[in-house]
């Protein structure tokens, strides 16, 4: 491993093996997060290791790559490169590291392939020392944007290229940092990565969370909607430093392993920068814009238990959707389980409430990825045997509620249930700790078309007879935000109602079926007109007689170079 003296250095595949890596994944994807991201600075400490240690914490939001930037105050230096957290860095990576400042990212990919080109952080060259961002989330207007840029479709690995490319376009190029000059940090005005950022997020339209840092300073936005999550915690002066530390983060549980102490969550729309003086808040948006909208299945599913979100443990408010569904859903049964590992509060609390005894019916495999990985059903489904294996003498001849946190197409679910009945299991009652999940979504989670969405067109006898259960049953809406005790107009609930709070973009259409977009009342794509009917060969025209030489046209005339440029000019988009 090597750390060269320079503004960026992508330590990883060299560009031969990115271009020969996983070409992308197919579209049989199930319910995945896009991504988790850390931000620290924190003068006295080693940031790279307090870096990697949010990142191992936020693991489960991304497991594609893993990639983090450190600023030195004078260069910042990137390592970035598929795989895990623990696969990417090790020591002597961590040691060729130095610096204050430091951002990181866990990749599970919404837009773009999986590849090394795709991978976070972003770098740019522009400033004294460029800046590098990291993005959570899924933009809803790439393709606009990426014309504003005037990028090419064949260069663009995801929507935070665009991102990094229009903030580096927007950067004032009579700017002292831009000269390479050190602008003092908390005392004179702002930098100028924190105009452009300002600046550029009002392009922007969907979901953002995105934490960045320039030679000086580190920075999180949020989107207007809040839809993904971004929290503030803050960390002790390090021994013999009166400096205290920030930290950004995806959850709180990142910051608990770093050990930083909550301070409170990004607010909708807000930009924090942290420099020497401390954190500072910059509103981007008007109020009348900023209208929190934050996923409801970061409680449902993405989140660990042990995080925090709106005051509230996720641990207790799954445990508590569990308690209504038992409530609301009862079954007579011997045993309740729950699927690891999202699916075990709801089972606790499945549990306690309808007095069916608890037990453990499935061990999970702690050495595996996510199912949802893997490119084929086939796979994914071999990716089920590997990943869960059933307890035969705890479950054999007994009646099972087995509880999950969603269905999405239902493939895998109904694989697992085989496999239960196959251990001795005599009944199965799937017990969901959520709504249907009927829509897809746009704003960062990567969920197939609506019409391979299992409840998208089924009803519930339907469901239970394709997944081969006894019953199935899920948690209305109603009892679901009860559970989370949050305002219900707090939260996005898109794929479960199809109200989505952004306008659709021509991107977003993409997305949907056409009866799909026009129950949605999504602006329709024109028809194509019917082709025209065949004609047999008697009633075809006669051919036109041929010609002679003679009477053949005079050839038009060459164009120029020149001209030809004209005429590219002249045609739409040119």
């Amino acid at each position: 491993m090597w750390c060269d003296a320079v503004s960026v250095t992508d330590i990883g595949r060299s560009s031969e093996q990115a271009l020969t890596s996983e070409p992308g994944r197919s579209s049989e994807q199930a319910l995945n997060e896009a991504c988790g991201v850390f931000g620290v600075h924190a003068p006295g400490r080693d940031v790279a290791r307090l870096c990697f240690d949010g990142l191992y914490a936020l693991q489960h939001r991304g497991q594609e790559s893993a990639g983090m930037a450190v600023s030195d105050r004078e260069t910042i230096t990137v390592v970035k490169d598929m795989g895990l957290v623990a696969s990417v860095f090790d020591d002597r990576t961590l040691s060729c590291l130095p610096g204050d400042i430091a951002v990181g990212h866990t990749r599970y990919s919404t837009a773009g392939p999986s590849t090394w080109q795709s991978a976070q952080p972003v770098y740019k060259p522009a400033g004294r020392a460029g800046f590098a961002l990291a993005h959570n989330g899924n933009l809803t207007n790439t393709e606009v944007l990426a014309n504003k840029a005037g990028m090419l479709p064949g260069i663009i690995t995801n929507d935070s290229d665009i991102v990094a490319e229009l903030m580096a376009m927007a950067f004032p190029p009579d700017h002292p940092e831009q000269a390479g000059e050190r602008a003092e940090a908390g005392g004179e005005g702002p930098g100028a990565l924190e105009e452009v950022l300002v600046q550029t997020v009002r392009l922007l339209e969907g979901a953002f969370s995105f934490v960045l840092i320039d030679a000086d300073r580190l920075y999180g936005v949020r989107d207007p909607h809040g839809f993904r999550p971004l929290c503030l915690g803050r960390l002790d002066p390090a021994d013999g430093s009166t400096d205290i530390g920030w930290v950004l983060a995806s959850e709180t549980a990142a910051l608990d392993v770093a050990g930083a102490e909550l301070v409170r969550e990004v607010d909708p729309g807000e930009v924090v920068v942290i420099d020497s003086a401390g954190p500072r808040s910059i509103s981007a948006f008007t109020a009348e814009e900023v209208n929190p909208k934050l996923c409801l299945f970061e409680f449902v599913y993405f989140a660990r238990p042990d995080s925090w979100i709106h005051g509230r443990e996720v641990h207790v408010a799954r445990r508590q959707m569990g308690e209504r569904l038992a409530a609301q859903s009862p079954a007579v049964a011997d045993m309740v389980i729950g699927v690891p590992d999202s699916g075990i509060s709801a089972a606790e609390g499945y549990a306690r409430q309808s007095g069916i005894p608890y037990g453990q019916g499935l061990v999970k495999n702690r050495y595996i990825g996510r199912t949802f990985i893997a490119p084929t059903q086939r796979d994914r489904d071999r990716g089920v045997r590997r990943k869960l294996n059933p307890l035969r003498a705890s479950i054999k001849g007994k009646r099972l509620v087995v509880v999950d946190d969603s269905i999405v197409r239902g493939t895998t679910t109904k694989a697992m249930v085989q496999m239960l009945r196959e251990a001795g299991a005599v009944e199965v009652h799937l017990r969901i700790s959520s709504p249907p999940f009927r829509w897809p979504c746009f704003y960062g989670i990567d969920t197939p078309n609506r019409d391979e969405l299992l409840a998208a067109s089924r009803s519930v006898e339907e469901i239970t007879a394709f997944l081969g259960a006894d019953s199935v049953a899920y948690l209305d809406l109603n009892n679901l935000l009860l559970a989370i005790g949050a305002p219900a107009d707090n939260f996005c609930n898109a794929c479960l109602t199809g109200h989505y709070p952004t306008n659709p973009t021509p991107e977003s259409l993409e997305a949907t079926t056409p009866a799909d977009s026009k129950a949605l009342g999504f602006p329709q794509k024109p028809q194509e007109p019917p082709a025209a009917p065949e004609r047999s060969a008697a009633q075809e025209p006669p051919a036109a007689p041929e010609r002679s030489a003679a009477q053949e046209p005079p050839a038009a005339p060459e164009r120029s170079a020149a001209q030809e440029m004209d005429l590219a000019g002249a045609l739409p988009g040119g």
